[in-house]
């Protein structure tokens, strides 16, 4: 590995575009390419940036800093100093989407300061796949407690783009449908936000190494502006710190095309290196659960007649993932607090180290041992923070004694506490105390009802995966998901990180399950949604009865969940999606490809594949006539074999999908 980060004033003939001498109010820093560039002026004292890529200006002048409660940080200030650097080296992930990540940025740190003589500086990156700054607000003298009251960034727009979206302040926290529709019509909304430019620039919007502060939504002001906004505590104040602060980086992914942001490590690079001194107990795998028989109403989560989590049933799945070499099960429901009315919002109490009825943790644990399978631990809190956290070190030390090393923690509840919002200063700090907390027992997270991904998992890497958008369980008991949604998830939602999306529900028709509930999509496009969705854990979330002696169940068992390198090979939001994934673990390559409600063919080819090497191509796609409607679950399984010259024609039926494994021969 390489590291090289130096303080070069040669590098201002470069990376400024006006005279190097600080008393100039222009300043410009270009990334490595040259292609994307960020402009910081101090204009009349009020700082403001502008982006521009290759030729195209994308954001117009916008404003910069922070309204205290006792002080205006987004105007009247001088320019003190400017200190420039570039930084380039290659780090390993310990899993992740592709091994070896490239760092490679120019830094430009503006430094300021305020009538009231107090220092703020702006630190700015500048990436060959985007732009990002941060603040820092330095230990200077400031004895009181800083309240900040409002971010005074924001991002104009030069053109009106179409936006991907979900809103802000609702009650399901990220767990909404996106729709589409110009900047200028919006609201507020999370991050990452996506626009896609008339002339096809897409851009991300989303910020990275968020801790200990506020998450930032978008608020749109007039025309194609937006502005950042700070969830706020209860109280409406936004961050409470004392002495000094550091924001997170806000963050300007940019690409030609939409799969350009997929492939995309400025959030990963913005955050620091790993912390952890042991990651023995991290790895990436595959489990079932006793978990879709819940959601489709053939057991319940609490103790009952039909109850999901009993020592049987759990003995039942484990001997069926030993059969299949499956060697992770989640039992959602094994201990004391769950009732028909749970999910309800309210202070509900669960107990974290005592058996449901029916269940007993230690047998199922030791049962799973003697089968090679390992059982996952899981949390639900119902968002009832004072006892979680009373009951944590015990909850967490019981795994540890059982022997287990990953746990699933849900916080159902509009409201952390039913007070907080799940987003804001107090939620961003609950959950990296739980990541930080669960490292000190060896486990490795799941959260789900988390706060969106910025990252962390490149400095925490025992942070797996995370739900934070809406995913397989609504088709049991909802309208379901149309087809084009996980069409848009790859362009939005994962950028910020890697889902649990709880994919494989080979019987889409859901025979078991509520009357005129289904997955709105074909078996095949389930399988393939293995490629394009990444998540080092992927659930295979069907009933093991619909994966016995199904044929296209083989490629679930063959997939990875880790991988040496990603190509996005083509892709139009909300529209279809090829993704090729290469197994970390052996020279195999995998493929998927799915499409929305439009059934299309896509030719791909396969020169990401090694040269002068034969392939035999296992595919799994839509059978001749199928679609979401017409004989969903039949799956068409052939072979032949390929090489890197070859193209191939990927027929895909309405809401379908093709997976292919490519198995180096």
């Amino acid at each position: 590995m390489t590291t090289r980060k130096l303080l070069l004033p040669s590098l201002l003939a470069l990376l400024i575009a006006s005279c190097s001498e600080t008393k100039n109010t222009t300043h410009q820093l270009a990334s490595p390419n040259g292609e994307n560039k960020i402009t910081f002026s101090l204009d009349g004292s009020v700082p403001t940036y502008t982006v521009n890529h290759d030729s195209k200006e994308i954001i117009t002048p916008s404003a910069l800093g922070f309204i205290l409660k006792n002080e205006d940080l987004s105007k009247d200030f001088e320019l003190l100093d400017i200190q420039t650097s570039t930084h380039d080296d290659t780090w390993e992930q310990v899993w992740g989407e592709k091994k070896n990540i490239r760092n490679h940025y120019n830094e430009m740190v503006v430094k300021l300061q305020s009538k009231e003589k107090h220092n703020l500086e702006i630190q700015f990156r500048a990436f060959d796949d985007g732009v990002a700054f941060r603040y820092v607000f330095p230990k200077q003298n400031v004895k009181d407690s800083i309240f900040i009251m409002d971010e005074a960034t924001a991002f104009n727009l030069k053109e009106d783009g179409k936006a991907w979206w979900i809103p802000a302040y609702q009650e399901n926290r990220y767990e909404y449908l996106y729709e589409a529709s110009p900047v200028s019509t919006l609201d507020v909304v999370h991050t990452p936000l996506t626009i896609e430019n008339k002339d096809g620039v897409v851009l991300s919007f989303h910020e990275a190494n968020l801790a200990d502060f506020a998450s930032m939504v978008l608020r749109h002001t007039e025309g194609s502006n937006l502005k950042s906004e700070l969830v706020p505590w209860a109280d409406g104040v936004k961050v409470r710190t004392t002495e000094t602060f550091t924001s997170p980086w806000r963050t300007i992914q940019i690409g030609e095309k939409p799969g350009e942001l997929i492939t995309s490590y400025m959030i990963l690079n913005l955050n620091e290196p790993n912390v952890l001194t042991d990651t023995s107990y991290i790895e990436p795998f595959k489990y079932t659960g006793i978990w879709w028989g819940m959601h489709i109403g053939k057991y319940t989560f609490w103790e009952s007649e039909t109850q999901g989590a009993t020592t049987a049933h759990a003995k039942e799945y484990i001997d069926f993932n030993a059969k299949e070499g499956i060697n992770y099960l989640l039992i959602e429901g094994w201990n004391k607090g769950w009732t028909p009315a749970w999910y309800e919002n309210r202070m509900h109490m669960f107990s974290f180290t005592e058996n449901a009825d029916n269940f007993d943790l230690e047998k199922v644990v030791e049962y799973g041992k003697s089968k090679g399978v390992n059982i996952i631990g899981y949390h639900e809190t119902g968002s009832n923070l004072i006892n979680y956290l009373k009951e944590i070190d015990e909850g967490f030390a019981l795994y540890k004694r059982l022997g287990i090393h990953n746990v699933k923690i849900g916080q159902v509840g509009s409201k952390l506490n039913m007070k907080e919002w799940h987003h804001g200063q107090f939620g961003v700090n609950y959950y990296r105390y739980v990541l930080k907390k669960a490292a000190e027992y060896g486990l490795a997270v799941n959260f789900h009802e988390p706060i969106k991904d910025t990252g962390e998992r490149r400095t925490y890497p025992n942070m797996m995966a995370r739900e934070g958008s809406r995913g397989m369980e609504y088709n049991a008991w909802s309208e379901g998901n149309p087809p084009s949604h996980e069409t848009i998830l790859p362009f939005t939602r994962l950028l910020s990180g890697p889902m649990d999306f709880t994919p494989g529900i080979l019987d889409v028709e859901v025979k078991q399950g509520y009357p005129g509930k289904r997955v709105h999509t074909t078996a095949a496009k389930q399988l393939a949604l293995y490629v394009t969705i990444y998540s080092p854990i992927e659930m295979l979330a069907d009933l093991p009865e619909n994966y016995e002696g199904n044929p296209a169940f083989q490629f679930l068992k063959d997939v990875p969940t880790d991988w040496e390198d990603t190509k996005v090979l083509n892709g139009a939001i909300g529209e279809y999606i090829t993704t090729a994934r290469k197994d970390i673990k052996g020279a195999d390559w995998y493929l998927g490809s799915i499409t929305n409600e439009k059934a299309r063919d896509l030719e791909v080819s396969l020169d990401f594949l090694d040269a002068d090497a034969q392939y035999e191509a296992q595919i799994y796609a839509d059978a001749e006539g199928t679609d979401e409607t017409h004989n969903p679950d039949k799956v068409s399984i052939t072979k032949q074999n390929v090489t890197a010259k070859d193209k191939l024609i990927l027929k895909l039926g309405a809401s379908g999908g093709a997976a292919i494994r490519f198995k180096k021969l």
